[in-house]
């Protein structure tokens, strides 16, 4: 069985049903009204702010896609780039690469012009579908782009160098191509999200793709009258893997072009969705905007709202103890993962499981895991190691990099590089990246467990801990606080709220400045470590932080 399997199933015995929406408040006419009402109004920008697919129209948008690309005589094997921020095209694009046999290449949105060359130099693309927000960044490499061969357009304003994919698609055929795919072929590279160097080229099989819909599913057990709330970038494993569930049942997802807690819950309510997955920021900023009377959740109707699961990132505890505050029937989950396994899921709590609110869980569906040390041995109760896992979703390599494939898959088994500790009822609990380990005076210290601590403070609302340098010790931990709007904290407070912690923990230096995250929510530390650990600490200005702007 291969994913595009899924699909034809649902258009052959679903084809009316609604399997995607697109949402985008910011072109909403008026806050008087319904999205549902004005479904097909043109808003003032000319465009709208609402527009839904079924699951036919899905399916026959991935077979035109996929004949054009055979007819301009893209082959088997051959790598198709998408660079798109989300919208109601992006997931057909995708499936019609997949039906041509090809490879399908997602693409980071927030990439500069040299990170877009790299990726696709390094992926071998030979063809790339972009939207209107990247010309600029496509114009200033254009003339280094000869190894591409095609550039489809999709939107208004066509670029001098493209090509306009809706004046060619239409004219193709709606069925299904004539390719032999199987599980074992190729289906798609994925990039790692760069927080440690470069981003690496993940190749993984139509066995993988499958994998995922299959433990999704298993996870969050989707029925065909779920609704599922997409808000992540769909060119990461996260967001489209969650997706996966919807696909396998049959059920609709909501694509929202937005953040705000306001369009969140709004969404929720008038689309009726009944499972969101957030980041963590993201799920910091509906609490926040509670408390705080932005919002007001009788203003909304969020009965059929069922689930909230995070991933991502490791999630505080003291945040779900907030969210239970004012969501109480909810079920809660968190999915550990990467995309050198295809994605969330390797490693699962378990909705049954909240009383264990902090850890990731336990081994996914179909999925192995263990905590080893440096001799590659099982590691005791509570004592730390290398996480590392073993399923049908582990990639096949780093694309063209075959040193970096054999550093972390050995014997079958994929070396995260995330330190864990298993507590005496087997829950695995994320400790820290293995690169980001501070070793100050012979003593190991894990910043997430001193972020997690500074996050329980009532005025700081993220935190990020590094290792910056230190003649004595060698390191010493250096919190980054970013402090809730209006809030102010001065040193002085700061030490004394540590003062909870194991002296060895407490970090020796404090940061207020914003805590930068990548898209997928994670942690950017090696844009902190470049801004304050090489140049040792000269930016201690502002004490007080805790503007926007």
């Amino acid at each position: 069985m291969i994913i595009t399997d899924f699909l034809e199933k649902n258009a052959r015995i679903l084809p009316d049903e609604i399997a995607l929406v697109e949402v985008n408040p910011a072109l909403q006419p008026s806050k008087s009204v319904t999205w549902r009402e004005y479904n097909l109004i043109e808003a003032a920008t000319g465009g709208k702010y609402r527009r839904e697919m079924s699951w036919k129209e899905f399916d026959v948008k991935a077979c035109k896609f996929a004949n054009l690309l055979k007819t301009r005589g893209f082959k088997k094997g051959d790598k198709v780039a998408i660079l798109l921020m989300n919208c109601l095209e992006w997931l057909p694009i995708y499936f019609g690469i997949l039906k041509a046999g090809c490879i399908v290449v997602p693409m980071n949105y927030r990439y500069t012009s040299e990170e877009i060359l790299y990726c696709l130099k390094l992926a071998d693309a030979s063809c790339l579908v972009m939207g209107p927000e990247f010309i600029g960044r496509i114009e200033q490499i254009h003339s280094k782009l000869g190894f591409v061969n095609t550039i489809f357009y999709e939107g208004n304003d066509l670029p001098r160098f493209a090509e306009p994919l809706e004046d060619y698609i239409c004219f193709c055929s709606s069925t299904t191509p004539p390719v032999e795919i199987d599980e074992e072929d190729y289906a798609a590279i994925y990039f790692s999200s760069g927080t440690t160097g470069f981003p690496k080229a993940i190749l993984h099989k139509h066995t993988s793709l499958v994998s995922a819909c299959i433990t999704e599913q298993k996870h969050h057990m989707q029925k065909r009258d779920d609704v599922f709330l997409c808000i992540p970038p769909l060119y990461h494993t996260g967001a489209k893997m969650h997706w996966f569930g919807s696909l396998l049942s049959g059920s609709k997802a909501i694509l929202l072009r937005g953040v705000s807690p306001e369009w969140v819950l709004r969404t929720v309510s008038d689309e009726k969705v009944s499972i969101v997955w957030l980041l963590v920021p993201w799920a910091q900023d509906i609490l926040d905007a509670i408390e705080s009377g932005e919002v007001k959740l009788e203003d909304y109707d969020l009965s059929r709202w069922r689930l909230m699961h995070i991933g991502a990132q490791p999630v505080p505890p003291s945040l779900i103890q907030r969210w239970k505050q004012y969501f109480p029937n909810h079920d809660y989950d968190t999915n550990y993962g990467l995309s050198e396994s295809i994605g969330p899921g390797c490693v699962h709590l378990g909705i049954e499981n909240i009383h264990k609110v902090g850890a990731i869980g336990k081994p996914g569906y179909n999925w192995e895991a263990k905590i080893v040390d440096e001799k590659d041995n099982e590691v005791g109760v509570n004592e730390a190691g290398e996480l590392i896992v073993k399923g049908p979703g582990l990639m096949t390599c780093y694309y063209k990099n075959e040193e970096a494939t054999n550093e972390v898959l050995r014997n079958g088994w994929l070396y995260t590089g995330d330190m864990a500790i298993k507590d005496e009822d087997d829950f695995i609990f994320l400790v820290d990246r293995k690169k980001d380990v501070i070793i100050s005076g012979g003593e190991n210290i894990y910043p997430v467990q001193i972020e997690d601590f500074l996050r329980k403070n009532s005025k700081i609302k993220d935190s990020a801990v590094i290792g910056t340098p230190d003649k004595r010790v060698g390191e010493i931990a250096t919190a980054i606080v970013e402090l809730k709007d209006g809030e102010t904290m001065s040193e002085e407070e700061f030490n004394e709220f540590c003062l909870e912690l194991p002296k060895y923990k407490r970090p020796r230096q404090v940061i207020f400045d914003k805590v930068p995250r990548n898209p997928t929510g994670k942690i950017e530390k090696p844009k902190l470590r470049e801004k304050y650990g090489v140049v040792g600490l000269v930016a201690k200005e502002t004490l007080a932080y805790g503007d926007k702007n």
